[in-house]
């Protein structure tokens, strides 16, 4: 077992997770479309700047720019974008749950698409890593949960694993945090359109606003997606993606602390058996 992936691993988990927390404070007092967009355009030009300062260059391979033309709207636009609109219904943990179905979309879609062969271990690690999902969800669905926003996120789950998938040789070539910028500049594009077509800027400053805003930007938003990229680079979609079981359990452990949001004995179960779930794909795809 690699220590620096499962490091890179657990640390892009904690930070993917805390995400959804500080989403759901930012909707609450702004527009969704309206607050992602300049949330990655700040991220994006930072990247940029960064990547420049290190000697980058935006001259990318061919497979670099279709990794950030799809990576920026899948994942930035319709993942995120979703996810932001949906939790102005939902609460933070159960859309941090639905997302964390995508391992098993990245799977299929790896084996339709691409021809990626899965051994029986690995089969088993993504049956565990759902269960444990399922187990989680179950004890939520226990209140009115609004459909609409369950569809928006799993919506958004199909399109995660599509820019998962998109990353593909997106590191060949260098230029790897140009790549990162470059694809929060699409994303900050492709939602520009449809924040000042259908919202209001209606904002409601304050200074928990200020600091949900700023962390989502740097740490979520910059910093996991450097380590996201870093990681299916080292390790390969699959095994990278297998890391998003783990977000249940974290996504709902985080709302539980800061906004208060309910935890369940459940929700230790569900999480034991996710880990579980992950260490057998981990293992599986280890070579003799």
């Amino acid at each position: 077992m690699d220590l620096r992936a499962i490091g890179l691993g657990l640390a892009f988990v904690i930070m993917w997770s805390s995400a959804f927390t500080s989403a759901r404070i930012i909707v609450a007092e702004a527009p969704p479309l309206s607050a992602l967009a300049l949330r990655f355009l700040i991220s994006g030009v930072i990247g940029v700047v960064i990547a420049r300062l290190m000697g980058q260059t935006w001259h990318l391979t061919r497979a670099q720019w279709k990794s950030v033309v799809i990576f920026g709207i899948c994942q930035n636009a319709l993942y995120l974008g979703l996810n932001f609109v949906a939790m102005q219904w939902i609460e933070a943990s159960l859309a941090s749950i639905i997302a964390s179905t995508m391992p098993l979309i990245v799977a299929l879609i790896g084996w339709l698409a691409f021809g990626d062969r899965l051994r029986p271990m690995a089969i088993a690690g993504l049956v565990a890593g759902i269960i444990g999902v399922v187990l989680i969800m179950g004890s939520r669905f226990q209140g009115n949960v609004d459909l609409t926003g369950i569809l928006l996120c799993a919506i958004a789950a199909v399109s995660l694993a599509v820019a998962t998938l998109s990353m593909r040789g997106a590191s060949s070539g260098g230029n790897f945090m140009m790549v990162v910028g470059l694809q929060m500049l699409v994303g900050a594009a492709a939602l520009a359109g449809p924040a000042v077509a259908w919202e209001t800027w209606d904002v409601a400053l304050n200074t928990r606003l200020v600091i949900a805003f700023g962390y989502t930007t740097l740490i979520p938003g910059l910093l996991a997606t450097l380590v996201w990229f870093y990681l299916v680079d080292r390790i390969g979609a699959v095994r990278a993606s297998t890391y998003h079981f783990l977000n249940p359990f974290f996504g709902v452990a985080i709302a539980a602390w800061i906004l208060s949001e309910h935890l369940h004995w459940v929700d230790v179960i569900g999480v034991a058996i996710i880990a579980g779930g992950i260490l057998a794909v981990q293992l599986a795809k280890q070579k003799a």
